[in-house]
């Protein structure tokens, strides 16, 4: 019997930054609504959540999606995250896990897709979506990834890999012993430009619509 695998998409409608961002318009859906289609075009995941404390959540949502209602006390300024995916795990029952965010429109379902079949090969503990940056990087006043007294040309450069917070694919055990959304063997889910943007502010938001002006739609594939 292979894993199961259950989706979850974990949604405050209070959110801080950017008032009601989860439900705001974007396009002809709201943004919530994309995550969620491309979830539900993935093959190999079996059940998709929508975690929230307020079920008005399924009036932006496709249909197909099951709601779980939250504590409400999860819609805290201070609560980490995970205080929310060991909730939502210890009341439903998986293998595998799918976190994805609705802050990431223009992930398509493509890309989550291949880093489950990645996972669930075998060859992989976890899975999550990273952008490769191969440029030069500094931290705390020095070079990261190259020596600085001998250049490296930019394609020979060491890269770094920058978490989208797209989506993670994690183990159950891994969770609730380690408390990791991220295992010790990862595959890492290489996505575009356009794929990486991850919707937080009020200029994000901005930024995400002249994209998605510039593209006329959002890829749901």
């Amino acid at each position: 019997m292979r894993d199961k695998v259950v989706a979850f998409v974990p949604i405050k409608l209070n959110s801080q930054r950017l008032p009601h961002k989860n439900i705001l318009p974007f396009g002809d859906h709201s943004l919530s609504w994309y995550i969620f289609k491309n979830l539900l075009n993935v093959a190999g995941i079996d059940e998709i959540y929508v975690f929230c404390s307020d079920e008005i959540i399924m009036n932006y949502i496709p249909e197909g999606v099951k709601f779980l209602q939250r504590d409400s006390y999860l819609d805290g300024d201070m609560v980490q995250g995970h205080e929310i995916y060991q909730s939502f795990v210890n009341l439903v029952d998986g293998d595998i896990y799918l976190l994805a965010h609705t802050t990431s429109p223009f992930l398509t379902s493509k890309s989550i897709e291949n880093a489950l079949l990645n996972m669930l090969s075998g060859k992989y503990d976890s899975a999550l979506s990273v952008q490769q940056k191969q440029t030069f990087i500094w931290y705390d006043g020095k070079p990261l990834n190259y020596d600085s007294s001998n250049i490296p040309r930019t394609q020979d450069i060491m890269p770094i890999y920058m978490e989208t917070s797209g989506f993670y694919m994690f183990k159950k055990e891994h969770l609730l012993t380690y408390g990791r959304r991220i295992g010790f063997n990862p595959y890492f889910q290489k996505l575009n430009d356009i794929e990486a943007i991850d919707i937080d502010t009020r200029e994000d938001y901005e930024f995400a619509l002249k994209i998605l002006e510039t593209n006329k739609q959002i890829p749901i594939c």
